[in-house]
């Protein structure tokens, strides 16, 4: 590679050292990724290697046979790896007889003695060079692509705020990422201490102004740092409920280290919802909707974070994801005739001005399966953990309950989710304030709201970010727009959208 190539520099003491920055390059690696280790023999290569692997495979025991003899070993792990070593390879050539081009195309390639492939190997791959110091550590100069070495550079900001702050050889371990920029690691400190949540949630990317000179984010009220995490995270505690406490912080960074809530969701192992675990989270939620939280919420750096409105503007950008997306989608490119989108909109207008008088809350807005964890040895609301409220506003309380009666990632069965409608108005009952008419049509204007967004939103991350896996929720999700569709009050909305040609299912349209 060019001497000219950004590089990074380490120094690493001894053979721990060199461990612990395999764990961290296994966080950092992508599928495609060309790792090209260069160095003598004894220089640290295959330790790096076999921790990189062990914990991509979070398995400390996995056994790493040297491919010295074989040339190649490969791993089907949660990213697949093939680990070369081409010191006896002849020729260059036969790195295709070896299935390196099948090996990149779906996983990641370790390369031990990468010269000998001369110029085979990819130009975008990430060169390692390991050299001996006088004192017997290593120094590693890592360099490519900027795109790729940012990933790493990352991964070693992390593990420098880990140090600093009292988590020092803290083994990491990939947990996930989500639909944002967003992702999450196990933190497992040394000795008999908890395991550990970090998020990594660096700040979004200011994007392009929209519209009324603001950003999508700024208009959807979608979170752009960590600050309204730790507001909300600190709102939601203050009051009793099991939101995670944060442990160390770098808000500028985007770095949190939270409580680990516990593993236990509310699905099954088939992935089906267990009903006694969705009624108390449901509980939960009438409780939170039953408690007063102010709009302003005051940080310990003197920062104050403002909790937005979910606003007219916000609704119908969202609803808006339906006709930018998923109508053209369906027909195969064709955009919305103007005079389509005017009359969706407006139908959008009158709905949200029935809203006008609907009882608002919090709403942490994906208050479903995967935002919840079950903490059995708990009792009461604190059974239920809430993660992922990072976006939350104040608005129709309506939605929340919406977004787990029509939980977007699995199927609720109508017997369920009328049971869960059924014990939440009836908590909710019990304040002589709560109007439960008006609520039942707030609630159906926001479960379509939320459906028309999440119709829309399913295309552009398979069109738009090449996340084709959420397409599996469409049908789910056109199933709840139907059902918002029964209520009276949404019935301009349902003929617009079966003259439009979206599919709903014939036993509701």
């Amino acid at each position: 590679m060019s001497d000219s190539l950004p590089s990074i520099m380490l120094d690493l003491p001894d053979e721990a050292a060199t461990m612990r920055l395999g764990e961290d390059l296994a966080l950092a690696v992508q599928a495609g990724d060309c790792l090209a280790l260069h160095g003598d023999l004894g220089a640290g290569k295959s330790t790096l290697s076999r921790s990189l692997l062990r914990a991509i495979a979070d398995d400390p025991e996995l056994e790493v046979p040297s491919p010295t003899f074989t040339l190649v070993q490969s791993y089907e792990l949660r990213l697949p790896v093939a680990h070369f070593d081409l010191y006896r390879l002849s020729d260059p050539s036969e790195l295709d007889e070896l299935g390196f081009d099948e090996a990149i195309a779906t996983g990641i390639c370790l390369v031990e003695w990468p010269d000998k492939a001369g110029g085979a190997l990819p130009k975008s791959r990430i060169d390692i060079h390991f050299a001996f110091t006088p004192d017997g550590g290593r120094r590693l100069t890592i360099s490519g692509p900027e795109a790729k070495l940012a990933r790493i550079r990352r991964v070693l900001q992390i593990r420098n705020f880990l140090d600093k702050n009292g988590y020092a050889n803290a083994a990491r371990r990939h947990l996930m990422g989500d639909a944002s920029t967003r992702a999450y690691e196990f933190i497992y400190p040394v000795g008999e201490y908890a395991r550990l949540v970090l998020m990594d949630a660096p700040k979004r990317p200011n994007g392009p102004v929209i519209r009324d000179g603001k950003r999508y984010s700024q208009i959807a009220h979608i979170a752009e740092d960590v600050y309204p995490f730790v507001a909300i995270d600190l709102a939601l505690r203050e009051r009793g409920f099991s939101a995670p406490a944060i442990l160390a912080s770098d808000c500028e960074a985007g770095i949190l280290l939270l409580e680990d809530l516990g593993s236990q969701g509310i699905l099954d192992e088939a992935g089906r919802p267990i009903a006694d675990r969705y009624c108390a989270s449901v509980a939960c939620l009438a409780a939170i909707h039953g408690t007063s939280f102010e709009r302003d919420i005051a940080l310990a750096d003197g920062r104050t974070h403002q909790i937005p409105d979910f606003d007219r503007t916000a609704m119908k950008m969202e609803v808006e994801l339906l006709i930018d997306w998923h109508l053209p989608w369906k027909r195969g490119g064709l955009a919305v005739s103007d005079d389509a989108r005017r009359s969706y909109l407006g139908i959008w207008d009158d709905l949200i001005d029935q809203l006008a008088d609907a009882e608002t809350s919090l709403v942490l807005r994906d208050f479903h399966s995967p935002n919840i964890i079950w903490r059995g040895d708990k009792t009461g609301h604190d059974r239920i953990g809430i993660i992922d409220f990072q976006d939350a506003m104040i608005g129709p309380s309506a939605y929340d309950l919406a977004s787990i009666v029509q939980d977007a990632r699995v199927t609720v069965e109508r017997p369920l989710a009328d049971q869960l409608m059924a014990d939440y108005l009836a908590i909710r009952r019990v304040s002589p304030s709560f109007d439960e008419t008006l609520f039942q049509k707030s609630w159906a204007i926001m479960a379509a709201q939320r459906a028309c967004k999440l119709c829309g939103l399913w295309v552009r991350l398979k069109a738009r970010d090449g996340k084709d896996g959420y397409m599996k929720h469409m049908p789910r999700t056109l199933r709840h727009l139907s059902v918002a569709f029964e209520h009276p009050a949404l019935a301009p909305l349902r003929d617009w959208c079966i003259e439009a040609g979206i599919e709903l299912p014939e036993s509701a349209a």
